[in-house]
């Protein structure tokens, strides 16, 4: 069980959360200046090595290698190389073991700006207005980062540690794969429990469940002529965006509410298929040789990422078929997330300590929240029976233009975060 925490001890801590909050401003901002898209997540790494070591923690490199990974089932097939983009971990252990051990865990990577200029300020120059802090990555997770290291520092101001195990993981590609946290949570001892800060969507939540997802890349090789003679050609533009079309029936079939597990009760449309990319085409006046689209497909509960391949495959194969693809070259790849839903136990003794040092710091609480989106919480959850907290601040137009987070609800979640890992932990004189 939880230890009751002494009021003298809670009050401390709460006053140096208060304390750190300029200093805690202060690092989200220098965590947003770095532009750690995927392959770009040195700096931000670096700057985690940093703090790690500002804790008085010592920082450890854990590489993702794929040859370790791949008969994994949580393996997703990588985009890119994984050379000189080492996951950051360190670890705090007390010096007599008494409570229970956490996973705080965040991940760096952020998706790209899009069009910069239609950002009212720089994506990656943060700027505060009205308390909220814009940036890319300010909301989706950085701010999260930022309030658990700054929870673990304010039980070390008050003279408290934690009197048991403390992980920490910096991971990359939770945007893109999520081999980052796997590679992680394998080379780390399984804790008792983990606490992830990911943002919540304009209010501050705690995540229920997760579709899963999985990432499809079709290039389509034409036939080339002159625009005079383009009926004699196959025009690959037009081919690869038939092959998205045939998944809007498919999209329509998933969201029915046959389909829909109970904790997407009540949300409007939760499996989503997107055509997020789209790369072709040589020359205005000639028939387009290639095109390459990326296509994200959702998967609900009840469903795997497994049986929505198949599905893929089948769909993109019925395409192939189409008059206006005869004679066209069909490649389908399947890179990045290879991701199953997940349904977190928020019966969980972590997640009711959240929602209870929650409520204390805040008055409020925490909204529930099924994400049609997903986290690394899905690891720890499906493949070490490790119960998980996923909850955090007020977060708006991630992955968007103007990407923002709410200063005082990532104080709140701060707050939150200090408590629970003092009640979880049990503490110890520093």
């Amino acid at each position: 069980m939880s230890q009751t925490l002494d009021p003298g001890a809670r009050r401390a801590i709460l006053d140096a959360v208060d304390a750190l909050r300029d200093e805690s401003v202060e690092t989200l901002k220098r965590l947003v200046r770095c532009p750690s898209t995927l392959g770009n997540e040195q700096s931000a790494l670096n700057e985690m090595a940093r703090i790690y070591e500002g804790l008085g923690l010592a920082p450890r490199r854990v590489p993702t290698v794929p040859a370790e990974l791949a008969a994994h089932p949580g393996f997703s097939p990588p985009l890119i190389s994984y050379e000189g983009r080492d996951n950051v971990v360190a670890l705090h252990q007390p010096r007599e073991r008494r409570g229970r051990s956490l996973t705080l865990q965040g991940h760096v990577d952020v998706v790209p700006e899009g069009a910069a200029d239609m950002w009212a300020t720089p994506p990656y120059e943060p700027d505060i207005r009205d308390g909220r802090m814009y940036g890319r990555g300010a909301g989706d997770m950085k701010a999260g980062i930022v309030s658990y290291v700054t929870a673990f520092k304010a039980i070390r101001m008050a003279g408290l540690q934690p009197a048991a195990e403390v992980q920490m993981q910096s991971v990359i590609e939770e945007e893109c794969s999520g081999n980052g946290a796997l590679a992680a949570m394998l080379a780390m001892p399984k804790t008792d429990a983990v606490i992830i800060p990911e943002p919540g969507p304009g209010l501050d939540a705690l995540y229920t469940a997760e579709v899963g997802v999985v990432w499809a890349w079709v290039t389509v090789s034409g036939r080339p002529a002159h625009v005079r003679d383009m009926q004699a050609g196959v025009n690959a533009i037009e081919a690869a965006t038939i092959i998205a079309g045939a998944f809007k029936e498919y999209e329509r079939e998933m969201n029915d509410g046959s389909r829909i597990h109970p904790a997407f009760r009540g949300v409007n449309h939760p499996v989503n298929v997107n055509l997020g990319t789209i790369e072709g085409g040589e020359w205005n006046s000639s028939v387009a040789t290639r095109c390459r689209i990326g296509l994200r497909v959702g998967v609900m509960m009840g469903y795997t990422a497994a049986q929505t391949r198949a599905d893929i495959e089948r769909l993109v194969e019925q395409a192939k078929g189409h008059e206006r693809l005869r004679g066209a070259m069909v490649k389908l790849e399947f890179k990045g997330f290879m991701a199953d839903p997940c349904v977190f136990d928020t019966d969980a003794e972590i997640v009711q300590l959240a929602r209870r040092s929650y409520a204390e710091v805040t008055g409020g609480s925490l909204r529930d929240y099924p994400a049609t989106g997903l986290t690394d919480g899905r690891f720890f959850t499906l493949y070490q029976d490790t119960p998980v907290a996923c909850f955090g601040p007020d977060a708006v137009d991630i992955h968007g233009i103007d990407e923002n987070v709410g200063l005082d609800s990532m104080h709140g979640i701060t707050r939150t975060i200090a408590l629970a890992m003092a009640e979880w932990c049990g503490i110890e004189k520093a």
